[in-house]
């Protein structure tokens, strides 16, 4: 039996918390595609395990161990879960197939059901590789009515004015929002969170004109603007794909990383046609 010092175990108990987040990732991300819970259910679930995955990698001495999620993945094997109902130990075993750090019992963070597939795959856990490269839920990341598209800021004419062809698709997005089913925006969004937008969207703004260019500064302001706009906006509109790509480069960046000034250039430029369209939408 092998003595671990108190920081070798400290260190292996995090590379295991890292292990359970994401293979409880996967699941969840498999009982949302299932339905198995609901939007609210997941996109909070889904955040806060994303945080904690931040977190765990926030301590230096794990980030050198971890180095990046492919290397991880190569290094290490998964051991099996044990337990009824999604509970179980975790065991993390390096290349020789030894226990790195006997037995971790990782708690239950959602009553989502965990497949044994996620096992059996081993590695290959590909919808929470894909969630941790985007740090965000799907539910961000993606309108949640994809067919409702808010046209351009000043495109939208009077259908008793604009051309046939203009009028046809501007009746059309009308009606599509009018008769959105449960859990579109049906109706106009709160005074509260369409100011809660408005704000996040300034904030951002105004840190890239302070030159406030790192990761760490940058990402937690521009997940704020997302998640604001995710309660005022269903559909899409011109500038929710930048937000989202530039949510997904920085999330691949260090912590301490900066921006260039060509890059945050092109991030206030976009941002600023995102803010249009979203300002444009809302008086549409």
């Amino acid at each position: 039996e092998v003595k671990l010092l108190p920081r070798e175990r400290e260190l292996y108990e995090s590379l295991a918390e890292i292990y359970s987040i994401i293979i409880t990732i996967d699941g969840l991300e498999r009982a949302y595609i299932k339905d198995s819970v609901t939007e609210a259910e997941y996109t909070d679930t889904c955040q806060r395990l994303l945080k904690q995955y931040s977190s765990t990698l926030s301590d230096e001495g794990v980030r050198t161990a971890f180095i990046d999620l492919e290397t991880f993945r190569r290094k290490w094997d998964w051991g099996g879960w044990l337990g009824a109902e999604g509970r179980g130990n975790a065991v993390l075993k390096g290349e020789s197939g030894k226990n790195g750090i006997g037995e971790y019992r990782r708690s239950e963070r959602t009553g989502a059901d965990e497949s044994s597939s996620s096992t059996e795959r081993g590695m290959d856990c590909p919808r929470a590789i894909e969630r941790i490269r985007t740090g965000i839920p799907l539910t961000l990341a993606q309108p949640s009515n994809p067919s409702i598209t808010h046209p351009h800021p000043g495109t939208h004419a009077n259908p008793q004015t604009a051309s046939p062809a203009t009028a046809a698709t501007t009746t059309t997005t009308t009606t599509a929002t009018a008769a959105a089913p449960n859990g579109s925006r049906s109706k106009a969004p709160s005074s509260a969170l369409v100011l809660a937008a408005t704000e996040n969207f300034i904030t951002f703004l105004d840190a890239l004109k302070l030159s406030l260019l790192s990761k760490d500064q940058l990402h937690p302001l521009l997940s704020e603007v997302i998640q604001s706009l995710s309660r005022v906006v269903d559909g899409d509109f011109v500038g929710r794909a930048d937000i989202v790509k530039w949510l997904i480069r920085l999330n691949g960046m260090k912590a301490n990383e900066e921006l260039g000034e060509g890059e945050a250039r092109e991030l206030m430029f976009e941002m600023e046609g995102a803010y249009a369209g979203f300002k444009g939408m809302m008086r549409d």
